[in-house]
């Protein structure tokens, strides 16, 4: 009773912020998608946090712990530098360039009879089918959630349950695998129930309020996330004898060698010929993907933000949560279910093992967790669940009303100008679209890692050109039309030939990057640069970082002014990752040392780390990169509409 209490309170919180916002949501789709520019910084952190910290995303950790060591962890921190990246570097361009999406951006960026069909393209690859594949691996999490603590089966009487049981049979719909032993007809019909539940309740105060209703509950939900993911992690470690001699049992339970593989924050000294696949697949993915300059609900949270500063702020509270505080919860919890649930090398080998040891998390939760901490913990992670839907849902509309609806549909086949209010319904039916997609791309998935490897790929072919538009002024439009083209043309193909074995994932990632990225760079030099009038325009309302003489010069500011800003802001990106990465490795080490090895150099890591804290915070929080003095001659435009085309 208790934990359906919790569970009750947070619906109608969230409920009631979705019905407070409405008003303000429904004036136009400045205030629906980007809360008009009022989100503080700080809260912009906490909402790029809750909706990364995604139901699926503990399963996942869980899942690589077990099946490649604490190591494999880098795929998934090596992020930090993105989000560093963005909050020095990139949020600052978003936030000026006036826009409401990175397809809205190629209308402010570029020249050309193909803006047009450009954007277009974009807004349904970003906001419909990348949307909806990451949509569909959160809801793939869910129904393993659901499965646990949802027993519909149980609790509804059979005039009600057994229809929805015969309606899945009638269309041989499956939802996974069942993971505690039940008919493949009574858990699809359990899971379709606690989803459509779930959605239907996070649609309801997200398409109702937009932004400012999913970032009011943000906050809230990663606040609930991390209390309940910090009990379940005391719980764990507590259940397997204590932090003191977890390695010891580790060891006793998997053999020396393999504890030190497990528990290793380097790459193990047995790693041989596979350490140089997994420095690859670590050194490409985090700068060859999709969102490498905070393209999607990123970007959103640092528009919404009211200062170039709050932009900044932003983007450092997400790093530092996303990467330090919850990866310690949760190495915390992936280490304590190995000596909890151990496997052998036969189990893992067998298939179905990757997503058996991600179903562990969840059943870690109904097994060693009292009443009211479950509840927390069940909270917790519907909360974590319904910001990463919500703010999904709330990015995918963007796309349908600003760029398709709003951008081609009115102004091309219309001819009209669409009206604000117009425009915000489109913006909420196109929520119900976006779902449909995704519930059917999550019937045909199989385990959460699989398809985060092929969103991975799908995606490589794209980080490259969309972080070098910021850097570089000949970047065109045919260079990210080439990106696009020439990946949505290799990935399956790398897919029908290769596979998804993860052992040949960093020659899939190789030869996406490569072919991609040379290909968009030789189509940049070979095809018409932006004309003057639109770079003149582009400098003057970013005063964008890099290499942008002609456009500098085009607006009176000396050619190496934009050089030297981005090399304060990448040394402010450096000092910050030493410092996180220090204090990551340091804790860490010290809370699960692998065997045989001493505490000297977790110590000289947390020292590193807090001597650099005062270094890159007083730059973050510092005025000198709110303005940029030598652009003062360079003044800035009022900004259009973005309804404007």
């Amino acid at each position: 009773m208790l934990d359906l209490a919790i569970v009750v309170a947070f619906i109608l919180y969230g409920l009631g912020s979705g019905l407070r916002a409405r008003g303000k949501a429904s004036q136009s789709l400045d205030e629906y998608f980007l809360a008009g520019k009022t989100i503080k910084g700080w809260r912009a952190g906490f909402s790029m946090g809750a909706t990364q910290f995604a139901a699926d995303t503990p399963l996942l950790v869980t899942g690589l712990v077990a099946t490649a060591g604490i190591f494999a962890l880098w795929r998934l921190w090596i992020y930090g530098l993105a989000f560093l990246l963005m909050a020095f570097v990139f949020a600052v361009g978003w936030r000026r360039a006036g826009v409401l999406t990175d397809a809205e951006l190629t209308r402010v960026r570029y020249s050309g009879q193909g803006v047009t069909p450009l954007r277009l393209l974009k807004a349904i690859y970003y906001g419909t089918v990348i949307n909806c594949v990451v949509l569909a691996m959160v809801l793939v999490a869910a129904i393993r959630i659901a499965e646990v603590f949802l027993p519909w089966h149980q609790w509804l009487p059979a005039g009600l349950y057994e229809p929805v049981v015969s309606f899945v049979a009638s269309i041989g719909l499956q939802l996974g695998e069942s993971i505690t032993g039940l008919e493949p007809e009574v858990m699809t019909a359990n899971n379709l129930i606690s989803i459509l539940l779930i959605l239907a309740f996070t649609a309801m105060y997200s398409i109702t309020g937009g932004l400012r209703a999913v970032v009011q509950t943000d906050v809230v939900q990663f606040s609930l996330a991390m209390i309940g993911t910090a009990l379940y992690a005391w719980f764990v470690l507590d259940a397997a004898g204590g932090l003191g001699g977890l390695t010891d049992r580790i060891v006793e339970l998997y053999g020396s060698d393999q504890a030190s593989k497990m528990l290793s924050f380097s790459p193990p000294a047995n790693a041989g010929e596979a350490l140089m696949p997994f420095l690859v697949i670590v050194g490409l993915q985090w700068f060859f993907q999709m969102n490498s300059d905070g393209t999607g609900y990123l970007a959103q949270r640092s528009m919404a933000c009211p200062t170039d500063r709050d932009a900044r702020i932003a983007g450092l509270v997400f790093a530092w949560l996303q990467i330090f505080l919850r990866s310690l919860f949760w190495m915390a919890i992936a280490v304590g279910l190995l000596v909890l649930f151990p496997f052998t090398s036969g189990e893992a080998s067998g298939d179905g093992f990757t997503a058996a040891r991600e179903a562990l998390f969840v059943q870690g939760i109904e097994d060693l967790l009292p009443p009211g901490v479950r509840g927390l913990m069940l909270v917790g992670l519907l909360a974590a669940l319904a910001s990463t839907v919500d703010t999904h849902l709330n990015w995918g509309a963007s796309y349908w009303s600003n760029d398709i609806y709003g951008g081609v549909i009115a102004p091309h086949v219309l001819k009209r100008k669409p009206r604000d209010r117009e425009l915000v319904i489109v913006a909420r039916l196109s929520n119900v679209l976006i779902l449909v997609i995704a519930m059917i791309i999550m019937a045909n998935l199989g385990s959460i890692q699989t398809a985060w490897f092929i969103s991975l790929l799908f995606g490589a072919g794209m980080g490259s050109v969309l972080v070098l538009r910021w850097l570089w002024e000949r970047i065109n439009l045919y260079s990210e039309l080439t990106a696009m083209a020439v990946s949505l043309i290799t990935a399956p193909l790398l897919l029908y030939y290769l596979g998804t074995d993860p052992e040949r994932e960093w020659i899939r990632l190789g030869i996406m990057a490569l072919t991609t990225t040379t290909a968009a760079i030789l189509v940049t030099f070979i095809t018409p640069a932006t004309d003057d009038a639109t770079l003149k325009r582009f400098y003057r309302r970013v005063r964008p970082f890099g290499f942008w003489g002609h456009a500098a010069s085009l607006n009176g500011v000396g050619p190496g002014v934009s050089v030297k800003a981005l090399g304060s802001r990448l040394f402010a990106v450096a000092v910050t990752a030493i410092s996180l990465f220090s204090l990551l490795v340091g804790v860490g080490r010290l809370l699960f040392p692998a065997p045989d090895t001493g505490p000297l150099l977790s110590w000289i890591c947390i020292g590193v780390g807090v001597l650099l804290i005062p270094v890159w915070l007083r730059i973050a929080m510092g005025r000198e990169f709110d303005t940029d003095p030598e652009d003062e001659p360079a003044e800035e435009p009022a900004i259009q509409s973005h309804r404007t085309t």
